[in-house]
């Protein structure tokens, strides 16, 4: 490296112009060849005016710096410091967008557990929880529930709450007994009219009172726990009504059928349809007892999976205490009035009605009326085989009808058809309703 001039030390020379050119450029030299290299950057406006002050301030001074000049304020601008980036991260709440996504159903919420229920019904899982860093689906509901301000409430409505609660079973259980107490006024009418009134007049008397128990039937379905809020379908109402026409008809028929007939009216069997009218008030507070004890399992369970165990011993006690009260009562209507008819399928018949209207009512109306469906082609397709079994060649078409009937009588075809149709809905509401979205509150 070259060696900058030197300037006179001798107090009072004053410096030429040349010496003080020369040093600056011995300086310049120097400082370029120690700073690192660094990346070329415009030169700012009147960059040599600038770059002449600096080094006759470094030079009036005798110093020279040896770390790097800072840019000037135009190119600091136009450089912005950059950010590294270790990949996409998510964001740093993950159940704010869960909260948004499901706002409405965490604002109407009365309770977390609703919103535990409103979320299983959308697919969220424990596993899924897991991801929004909760255990499992309960604990996110309780944070989303005190997370969302709720729509406020009537406190006058709250405060009567119980009051209306009892007003409200009274109403139902009363209506509950309609048909019972219907179908039950029409026999002892039908009893005591017996050889006074014409074959017209008790039909008539028939009919009236069949309409009342259906109206009867009609108001006990429309509210309380057997109330589906227009969820019950079409199919499902008119393959309940066959089911109900077979019980008086169905068996004197398929007698006739096998015997050779139709020939002449039919026989009716009243007694099954008064038990099964009468069941309707048990089967509402079947109903009932496991809606709220289901809820109290929902309030003390922290885990779908738990809740569901503890669900499934409901359902089964439900079913089985209805089909205990049933059979009491058809065997009471029996001994009333001796009018025959199968008791087994007419029992079968009440399971298959209870297990289908809880599954309307919690939401799954699509299995209930297929049961109810499958049902009815059973009992339809009996006589229908007989029938074609009249035909040449078919024969075998028949056979199976007549084997049933020859092992258990014309009463086995109904509880053939009800019972398979009652166990595959059992087994559906098992699964269906262990689910705790099929108990949110109304």
């Amino acid at each position: 490296m070259r060696r900058p001039t030197e300037v006179p030390e001798a107090p009072g020379t004053p410096l030429t112009a040349a010496a003080l050119e020369a040093a600056l450029e011995a300086v310049r030299e120097e400082a370029a060849q120690q700073e690192p290299v660094r990346e070329a950057a415009p030169e700012p406006a009147h960059g040599t005016a600038a770059a002449d002050t600096a080094d006759t301030t470094a030079a009036d001074t005798g110093a020279v710096d040896d770390r790097p000049a800072p840019r000037a304020p135009e190119v600091a601008a136009a450089a912005p410091a950059r950010r590294l980036t270790t990949g996409r991260r998510g964001p740093a709440d993950p159940v704010k967008s869960l909260m948004h996504r499901h706002r409405e159903l965490c604002e109407r919420a009365v309770d977390p557990l609703e919103i535990a229920a409103g979320l299983e019904a959308h697919g969220v899982t424990d596993r899924t929880a897991a991801r929004y860093r909760h255990r499992d689906v309960f604990s996110l509901a309780e944070e989303l529930f005190a997370r969302v301000p709720g729509v406020a409430g009537d406190p006058v409505a709250a405060a009567s709450a119980t009051a209306r609660d009892i007003e409200t079973r009274a109403a139902w259980s009363l209506r509950a007994l309609l048909p019972g107490a219907a179908c039950l006024a029409t026999f002892v009418a039908l009893r005591l009219t017996d050889g006074v009134l014409g074959g017209d007049a008790r039909l008539a008397v028939g009919a009236g009172g069949a309409l009342l128990a259906l109206i009867g039937l009609a108001l006990a379905l429309r509210t309380g726990p057997l109330g589906a809020d227009g969820r019950a379908s079409a199919t499902a109402n008119l393959c309940a009504c066959w089911l109900l026409g077979y019980v008086l008809y169905g068996n004197a028929l398929l007698d006739q059928v096998l015997t050779g007939g139709p020939e002449g009216p039919w026989t009716l069997t009243p007694a099954p349809l008064l038990g099964l009218a009468v069941a309707v008030a048990p089967a509402a507070w079947c109903a009932h007892l496991f809606s709220v004890h289901a809820h109290r399992k929902l309030n003390g369970s922290r885990a779908l999976e738990e809740f569901a165990a503890g669900v499934r011993p409901l359902l089964f006690g439900a079913v089985a205490f209805f089909l205990c009260v049933l059979a009491g009562l058809l065997y009471l209507a029996d001994l009333g009035i001796a009018g025959g008819g199968a008791p087994v399928g007419a029992a079968a018949l009440g399971v298959l009605l209870l297990l289908a209207r809880l599954l309307t009512v919690h939401g799954f109306p699509e299995p209930a009326a297929t049961g109810l469906a499958a049902a009815c082609a059973v009992e339809a397709a009996a006589p229908a085989l007989v029938l074609g079994g009249r035909l040449p060649g078919l024969d075998p078409l028949a056979r199976p009808v007549r084997a049933l009937v020859e092992a258990g009588g014309t009463g086995a075809v109904p509880a053939l058809a009800c019972g398979a149709a009652a166990l595959g809905l059992l087994t559906t509401a098992t699964v269906a309703l262990s689910r705790a979205s099929a108990h949110t509150a109304a």
